[in-house]
């Protein structure tokens, strides 16, 4: 017997007829003995629905207010779930996350969880009944419902995976599994077996949508062992676990790409101690992620150009800030590009090999794309590049690294 967290995505539970078939997905681990918990998602597209009521009425709604609203998507998948298990004459019950209580922070939209009180949850797994538990949301400490930012359903399955020492966390999208490369794009793309969390942690924050960034980083701190696959075709998914269980690691697990950045340059800043913490330091104030970062000093060795990466929905407002500050940056001109792409390749066997990041320069060299900024850590490579290249670099750097089928 095995204590599971199962999360379904919105795709997954789209309409009654899904929700119907993930009951019955439910019912097949109850039938082998499992204890099992239940987190969903909002039915696809209401989140969005509601967030357009929320700007029809304003649009700057109180955030509060906001957080009360999109998480009704959740409770209502939850409910509707909960039924469909009952008519399988299985024991349910349903929760809100404030019922839990999951108790978050205070910083709604992308709140963070601090603590979840189980007692109710076990005492009903004790006796065979199915919790399911809306996902996305919390309750901080002044009792206002928060919500976890886009994908936090994830994080709500990883977090009461690691309250309740689940064995295993099962993360049931529209995908079957993770792949080398987006199956879109690369028709020859392959299903990973298994993959490491770094790697893992690696792709989704390089643009691999099919986890949100923070329930990975949940998973290998506490070691939860997570598997993906789809709710709509019987096939074995992949799973997410440490390094020690992977006997032989690929060299390039995968190669990713993200499309959502925009790069800013600013021409002539003077080259001295303290100009990158004022001009990051701005950004950073206005709550802006800054990404990839590159600084050219001149050939006078007294100015410098510094070229960085945000996303493109926060383009225009990182340039309002810079240019509020340029009399204090003192720089000569601002330049910006939103036709960019970030390609990234991931794998923990780059820490034994040499040579991984020249392959790809070569590669993209061979195909004639241009690299513009490149950014590197102990298991990835990334590089920035005209956006309209990007499917182009993808393929090529898949079979550069023998990851075709």
């Amino acid at each position: 017997m095995a204590c599971i967290v199962m999360k379904f995505g919105g795709t997954s539970v789209g309409n009654c007829e899904l929700i119907k078939n993930v009951a019955r997905h439910v019912k097949t681990e109850i039938d082998q003995g499992n204890k099992v918990v239940v987190v969903v998602s909002a039915m696809s597209g209401i989140t969005d629905s509601l967030i357009d009521y929320c700007k029809q009425i304003s649009p700057m709604p109180d955030i509060c207010e906001y957080d009360a609203v999109i998480a009704t998507g959740e409770q209502v998948t939850a409910g509707l779930l909960a039924i469909a298990l009952q008519e399988l004459n299985i024991p349910t019950r349903s929760w809100a996350g404030w019922q839990i209580p999951i108790k978050t922070d205070g910083i709604h939209g992308k709140a963070r969880v601090e603590s979840i009180i189980t007692t109710e949850l076990e005492q009903l797994m004790a006796i065979g009944y199915v919790s399911v538990v809306a996902g996305f949301q919390g309750i901080s400490s002044d009792n206002r419902v928060t919500t976890l930012g886009r994908g936090g359903s994830d994080t709500s399955a990883l977090a009461i995976a690691v309250a309740i020492k689940a064995d295993r966390c099962d993360i049931y999208t529209d995908v079957d599994g993770i792949y080398t490369a987006d199956p879109r794009i690369v028709f020859r793309a392959r299903k990973l077996n298994k993959i490491t969390y770094e790697e893992m942690l690696e792709l989704a924050s390089l643009g691999a949508k099919v986890l949100q960034t923070r329930s990975i980083e949940i998973a290998m701190k506490y070691l939860v062992r997570v598997q993906v696959l789809s709710s709509f075709v019987d096939s074995v998914g992949t799973l997410i676990c440490n390094e020690d269980e992977i006997v032989e690691k690929e060299l390039v697990s995968g190669v990713t790409y993200n499309r959502d950045e925009a790069k800013i340059t600013l021409i002539g800043v003077a080259d001295c101690p303290g100009v990158a913490a004022s001009i990051f330091g701005p950004l950073n104030d206005a709550n802006i992620n800054v990404d990839m970062i590159v600084q050219n000093v001149s050939d006078d060795n007294i100015h410098a150009d510094v070229t960085f990466t945000v996303s493109k929905s926060d383009l225009d407002f990182a340039i309002k800030v810079l240019n509020k500050k340029q009399k204090d940056l003192n720089y000569e001109r601002l330049l910006s590009d939103s036709n960019v792409s970030k390609i990234s390749i991931i794998g923990s066997g780059m820490r034994s090999h040499s040579g991984v990041a020249l392959k790809m320069f070569k590669t993209l060299a061979e195909k004639s794309i241009n690299i513009q900024v490149i950014s590197t850590s102990e298991i990835k490579v990334s590089v920035l590049i005209s956006e309209e290249y990007t499917e182009l670099a993808i393929r090529a750097l898949h079979s550069a690294y023998g990851l075709d089928i």
